[in-house]
């Protein structure tokens, strides 16, 4: 993962100077953001993501996605579709051992439509929406497509702070019931290169305790196509996991020539 990481790092930064007027947004967190890839480029965001839930005094369950990649095409202004893939790793701890399973995870393609612009106290809006082709999964062998859709919104407070949330659904299988999901995620920009935030996030069922996590993140960028994150977190009830990080790398290019 570090070697492609590092490969990735000298491509692009050998094409910073095909550079856009504003630096790449990505959504490398579980707030989705609502700007889109700009018209006739393509965006890679990929990392790894760990988790960890503790079920007694030395038994621990561990999830991996190792990686996750999200690929993404601006197909004209204010759409992009989205490709989503992950390869994880689930490790079920026992008083008798680990019992371990690897394989796909998810293949879900979708697309995001802005369809309102900031203005006022009125937040910049874009519709998420995936299907997700659980028939191809590996590691638990479904049968049942599941999707998602949702609602991502902006309020820019001033040239430092952002404030970004979601809200929506998700079918992890389209036969039972979907559960809500929602996120809310101050952000902040230090100095030229560096973004930071906290988010609260979570999931809710109907007749269910919530799963409810925090966590905080850095990203630091090379330049406007290419940056570098960081993050880590807390589950803050009971069905959230003990803890999680994750880092990664993203980048975008340009797929035809700039129009005159």
């Amino acid at each position: 993962m570090l070697k492609f990481i590092l490969t990735i790092s000298v491509i692009v930064i050998s094409l910073g100077t095909n550079a856009q007027d504003e630096k790449m947004v990505t959504d490398r967190r579980f707030t989705i953001v609502p700007a889109t890839v700009p018209e006739k480029w393509m965006q890679v965001e990929t990392g790894f993501y760990r988790e960890t839930e503790k079920l007694g005094m030395e038994v621990k369950d561990h999830f991996m996605l190792h990686p996750v990649l999200a690929v993404k095409y601006g197909v004209v202004k204010r759409v992009e579709i989205r490709l989503i893939t992950e390869l994880a790793t689930q490790q079920d701890g026992s008083s008798y051992g680990t019992t371990t399973y690897s394989g796909i995870n998810k293949v879900a393609l979708g697309g995001k439509f802005n369809f309102l612009d900031e203005k006022g106290i009125r937040p910049k809006t874009s519709l998420i929406a995936h299907y997700y082709f659980n028939h191809l999964r590996t590691i638990f062998n479904d049968t049942l497509d599941g999707g998602d859709f949702r609602f991502a919104m902006q309020h820019t407070v001033s040239k430092t702070v952002l404030i970004r949330y979601n809200i929506g659904m998700e079918w992890l299988h389209f036969k039972y019931h979907p559960y809500y999901v929602y996120s809310f995620s101050p952000g902040f920009n230090i100095a030229e290169r560096w973004f930071a935030y906290i988010e609260a996030f979570g999931y809710l069922w109907k007749g269910s305790p919530p799963k409810n996590s925090l966590d905080a993140g850095l990203s630091f960028y090379i330049n406007d196509n290419f940056k570098i994150d960081a993050s880590a977190g807390l589950g803050l009830s009971k069905q959230a996991p003990d803890n999680f990080y994750a880092f990664g790398a993203s980048f975008r290019f340009r797929t035809s020539k700039k129009a005159q």
